[in-house]
């Protein structure tokens, strides 16, 4: 969930072991395999064994067993369920046929299937029973997938997330949001509202907060409006909001007119921290491929792979290409979702290797190839191969969460090294770090023996150049705050000297204490900060409050903009704001719905 000083393996592990304390408290016990934790009442695995995983189980699933509360009861409770002996009555078959009717709603809604399918999947179901265990058809009777009543239960799940998220969001010490507007696929009028909060005990709940509508909410003004509605509904107020990240369109980091700015203004008052805002992490890849595709590379593949969806889907060399497509967006796909994949890279490098083959394909069907004899467009398309592909390493990285923020700015800090040394080396024409660059350079020298100037230097240290600038832009407030990402992240060896005044006693004080030495070498840093006093460190109580609180990682975007691209075409139908805001809190959250509140508000709704 953190960060962790270095340590051994075996400590690290350790973090993640079954607590023998669990049993009564959650009623789940340690399976004979040792992975997990298996739940004394519903006898499921709860693969992830972190105490805030099994305790969410718990909460969703039976909060009814809170009622025996006494040790004695708690213990004679825990025995008849080791026996299997329930102390309340099973669930009637209307209940249990209503918790299936719900738990396949959410799967379709997590498959992205249109609401109509939910009537196939019954008479799959009831083709098998029929013929595997006709005795049990019956069980059918009380389930019902159709369209309207799928509709109304991805609501209800909604609905019982959202509370979910706001309880927990209402004891946040502080947070920071989400807010990814960038145009991909059918959805460029819609703005994603995501939250990261942090408990009393650190602990740390990423969610989606809303979805608004940027047709009705066209002005800056208006979209602030709604933010504000969302957090005030969720129990939250802008003087616990830390950060900020966003993506950098114009409407987001506007200088005097974009939504940053806006918030930033309102976020200032005496109680209130700094607002830290960072534009790099979301779409990292997708975004920076305009800023270093100097010869619009891209377009033109854009085409060539058209006309092999069109032409040259039987040819063999093409299928793994086309396999890939399929898997990321399906059969069919729209140009904006085809040209975003294409700024991936990944794609871009398998493309690049079926250079030749596309070379043939396209004399083949009689279209022109003047680019494969173009030297600098070449040096060009092997380039942004490489770049891309440095990219995607970066991204891959800010894609790992819970793993902190420091570490995320590590990252970046160590990419810029990077683009530094890729600046010199382009410099001396040492092509070490670009590979395909240098292959497209030897396979030119080749064929043009003569010709001494292969590739201009000057041009990528350009694009270097202007991909420096932009990373020194999008993340400078982290700069800002880097003396408290690094006190946060090991504070036993940040001298005092160069710690703010406000927390110099406070950190003499903690380094000096040897018990909670020994508990930071154990434990990682989330326990670690959990345990630390209050009262004794509550000013750097405050400030792992506020590291923790902002977003380490674009996953949960990445995850809602992957759902986006793999069903484009059933979420492209006529959707009201309600139900795709449903559809995408069930696809990006960690939550598990409370299936027995599901099921009392539907006995309840219909008596």
């Amino acid at each position: 969930m953190w960060m962790t000083p270095k340590r051994s393996k075996m400590e690290v592990d350790e973090a993640l072991v079954f607590r023998p304390e669990w049993t009564q408290r959650y009623l789940v016990v340690e399976p004979p395999e040792g992975d997990g934790a298996l739940c004394l009442v519903c006898r499921r695995l709860i693969v992830a064994t972190r105490e805030r995983d099994v305790r969410r189980h718990y909460e969703a699933e039976h909060e009814y067993y809170e009622r025996y509360v006494a040790d004695g009861e708690r213990a004679a409770l825990v025995e008849r369920l080791r026996q299997g002996d329930l102390p309340v009555a099973s669930l009637t078959p209307e209940e249990r046929a209503a918790r299936a009717g719900l738990g396949l709603c959410r799967l379709l809604a997590l498959k992205g299937r249109g609401w109509g399918e939910g009537d196939f999947v019954y008479q799959c179901m009831e083709v098998l029973l029929r013929e595997v265990l006709p005795e049990h058809v019956s069980v059918l009777q009380g389930i019902d997938l159709s369209p309207e009543i799928t509709r109304q239960r991805i609501l209800s799940i909604d609905e019982n997330l959202r509370s979910q998220l706001f309880n927990r969001a209402r004891d946040f010490k502080a947070y920071s949001l989400a807010l990814d507007d960038q145009a991909f696929v059918a959805y460029e009028n819609y703005l994603l509202v995501f939250i990261r909060g942090v408990g009393p005990e650190l602990e740390v709940q990423e969610d989606l907060l809303t979805i608004i509508n940027l047709t009705h909410h066209f002005s800056v003004g208006a979209l602030m409006s709604a933010i504000l509605e969302a957090l005030q509904t969720a129990g939250l107020s802008l003087q616990r909001m830390v950060g900020l990240t966003t993506t950098h369109t114009l409407r987001m980091i506007g200088e005097n007119s974009g939504l940053v700015s806006y918030m930033r203004e309102k976020a200032v008052s005496p109680n209130c921290w700094n607002v830290i805002h960072y534009s790099g992490f979301l779409h990292l890849e997708l975004l920076s491929s305009y800023d270093v595709d100097v010869n619009q590379i891209i377009n033109t593949i854009s085409e060539w792979i058209v006309l092999i969806k069109t032409r040259g889907v039987r040819r063999p060399e093409f299928q793994t290409l086309l396999t890939e497509s399929e898997s990321e967006h399906g059969e069919r796909v729209n140009g904006r979702c085809l040209n975003n994949w294409l700024r991936r890279g990944k794609t871009l490098k398998l493309i690049f290797s079926l250079r030749k083959e596309l070379e043939a394909f396209l004399v083949s069907v009689g279209a022109t190839t003047v680019h494969f004899s173009d030297k600098q467009w070449l040096c060009d398309f092997g380039f942004l191969v490489d770049i891309m592909e440095h990219l995607r390493e970066l991204s891959e990285e800010l894609g790992v969460s819970k793993v902190f923020a420091a570490a995320a700015f590590d990252h970046i800090c160590t990419f810029e090294v990077k683009l530094n040394l890729f600046q010199r080396h382009i410099e001396e024409k040492n092509l070490t770090d670009f590979p395909a660059l240098r292959e497209v350079v030897d396979e030119l020298k080749q064929q043009n023996k003569e010709d001494q100037k292969i590739f201009d230097p000057d041009r990528y240290q350009m694009v270097i150049c202007r991909l420096q600038k932009e990373f020194e832009r999008h993340f400078k407030d982290l700069r800002f705050i880097k003396k408290d990402l690094e006190l946060f992240s090991n504070p036993f060896n940040f001298k005092p000297e160069y710690a703010p005044i406000s927390v110099r006693v406070e950190l003499t004080k903690l380094q000096a204490n040897t018990n909670l030495w020994n508990e930071y070498r154990i434990k990682d840093l989330g326990q670690f900060y959990a345990g630390l006093s209050a009262e004794s460190y509550p000013i750097i109580k405050g400030v792992a409050c506020k590291v923790a609180s902002l977003f380490d990682s674009n996953q949960i975007c990445e995850k809602a903009f992957s759902y986006l691209t793999r069903n484009q075409h059933t979420l492209s139908q006529p959707l009201t704001d309600e139900h795709l805001q449903a559809l995408f809190r069930v696809a990006t959250t960690e939550m598990e719905p409370g299936w027995d509140d599901l099921v009392r508000e539907r006995n309840e709704s219909n008596p």
